[in-house]
């Protein structure tokens, strides 16, 4: 033993070479405690493979030896040779005082493989024999959590919290407001979040999301804020900010929230919407212009983005601008029946009568079953004197709203009126 003890002593004095030699020449000599000894300490020095081997002697002298077997299963799953554990793990008796733990070991390596009813039934077992052991409850709480049965997992982990906050590195409040979270839960899992106390951005971001989920909004914008705090390049957290600060009616402090987020994800089309947006509502129409058309530059088939611009152009009568965006989106290639329609309106408000009828057409198209194209269509086909097609739209449009009785009336002396022509 006096010669393992120099090889610890080597490596505590950070002589790692002269330690593993020595603990090589200690091997030379040792008999089958010494052996496992040396095999443990290679385990902690990361050796591996020199490990595995001893305990492979080891285990020729003590065939049924379960100690043996788990201390080589975790090497081999270190490794990454699974099969080899898993069938060193099934060699431990059911009678044994180490199978329960050979269960839980077993079933971590089926839900690795995805085997996670196999591994659900390894873990039910284990349950069953110990009924009050803390890690079997946690294990079936991250089994059930891994393959998104959250409700089943939020029963073992709060089993486990009371005895232990964390496991294997792994925070059980975190992990429960994780879940509430994930089934819908938002206030339970607010208050995990917060006892939690998160330091990093990613649990921060979903503490935020939880809170935005159910309007607690100033919960979510502190959160928010710690997370650029914590890492200024956070792309994400600046969009939810901006919109937390603008459902609470701070929409200078939601501006400022997606300017700040554009100078460092200068790409970002949503946020150059957002923006523009938000300068809109501030009466900042310039402004918010410039955003909408760096969003459609960026993204030509953002709708939401486009209709909005749209609205703004015809909220100010600009609709020469409406048609110089849409035809500019039109040699995109980025076609939609509704660009057609607005086309259409921004024509024959600028009296371009033949090139609204043509947008109008190239509307009807797509939109034969949109009843508030329809009217407004066959009203246009009236003005421009095409009756009989007027009334085909009309009846197309009635059969959608066969209860507005005005229109039904308005067609029917038209058809009177055409038949008497």
């Amino acid at each position: 033993m006096e010669e393992i003890m120099k090889a610890i002593r080597l490596m505590e004095q950070q002589k790692h070479d002269e330690a593993v030699i020595q603990l090589e020449t200690a091997l030379e000599t040792a008999d089958e405690e010494e052996m496992f000894t040396i095999a443990e300490i290679y385990q902690q020095w990361g050796y591996v493979k020199e490990a595995a081997e001893i305990l492979e002697i080891l285990r020729q002298s003590y065939p049924g030896e379960s100690e043996l077997n788990i201390m080589l299963a975790d090497l081999y799953i270190e490794v990454e040779n699974d099969e080899q554990a898993i069938e060193l793990l099934n060699e431990v008796k059911t009678d044994d005082e180490a199978y329960v733990q050979s269960l839980v070991q077993l079933a971590d390596l089926y839900q690795a493989q995805g085997l996670f009813e196999v591994a659900e039934q390894k873990l039910l077992e284990a349950k069953q024999l110990e009924p009050n052991e803390m890690i079997i409850d946690f294990a079936l709480g991250e089994l059930y959590f891994s393959i998104g049965d959250h409700l089943k997992s939020i029963n073992y982990y709060e089993r486990v919290l009371p005895e232990s906050t964390v496991v294997a590195d792994i925070s059980v409040g975190l992990r429960l407001a994780e879940a509430h979270a994930a089934s819908g839960g938002y206030e339970e899992a607010i208050n995990y979040y917060r006892d939690a106390e998160p330091e990093d951005p990613d649990t921060l971001f979903k503490y935020g999301l939880a809170a935005h989920q159910i309007d607690r909004n100033d919960i979510a914008i502190h959160v928010w804020e710690q997370v650029i705090e914590l890492d200024m390049y956070y792309h994400t957290a600046y969009y939810y900010l901006a919109e937390a600060y603008d459902k609470e009616e701070m929409t200078k402090e939601a501006l400022n929230a997606a300017k700040k987020g554009l100078t460092v994800d200068e790409y970002n089309a949503q946020l150059y919407f957002l923006a523009g947006k938000l300068a809109h509502k501030l009466g900042e129409d310039d402004e918010s212009e410039q955003y909408l058309r760096q969003s459609i530059a960026l993204d030509p088939d953002y709708k939401e983005a486009i209709l909005f611009l749209v609205e703004m152009f015809k909220s100010n009568d600009s609709h020469e601008a409406i048609i110089d965006l849409l035809q500019e989106v039109n040699r995109t290639e980025t076609t939609d029946a509704l660009y057609e329609w607005e086309l259409a309106r921004a024509y024959y408000e600028n009296e371009s009568f033949k090139d609204a009828l043509k947008h109008y057409d190239l509307a009807y198209n797509t939109l034969k079953q949109d009843s508030d194209f329809l009217k407004e269509y066959a009203y246009f086909l009236i003005e421009e004197g095409r009756k009989e097609k007027a009334i085909q739209i009309f009846e197309s449009y009635l059969l959608l709203q066969p209860l507005d009785t005005e229109t039904e009336a308005y067609v029917d002396r038209l058809k009177e009126t055409h038949t008497s022509e």
